[in-house]
């Protein structure tokens, strides 16, 4: 089967595609800021920006720790792994 030569437009803020060139992105709402991009066969504009996934065995994989803040409630450290991840944020809901 011939590959197929076609043309479409991404934007450069957020990556949204399109079939036809449009001068606000839907995605994002910024102006002008789709560009033209041909690509053969199936593949599409996005799948050339998007990074290669390895397959990693699990037992190759580290483990990584982080300092943790007990909140002094058993069942929400227990949840949390722990306590919070210090540096990061946790939405509670009640």
């Amino acid at each position: 089967m011939a590959k197929k030569n076609t043309t479409v437009f991404f934007c450069n803020e957020c990556g949204y595609e399109s079939s036809k060139w449009l001068g606000k992105c839907p995605a994002c709402n910024q102006w002008n800021t789709f560009v033209e991009e041909k690509i053969v066969g199936n593949s599409s504009a996005k799948d050339k920006n998007k990074p290669k996934n390895e397959v990693v065995k699990l037992k190759d994989v580290e483990k990584k720790t982080s300092i943790r803040i007990e909140t002094g409630v058993k069942e929400l450290d227990r949840v949390l792994g722990g306590g919070f991840v210090k540096g990061s944020l946790t939405l509670l809901r009640w």
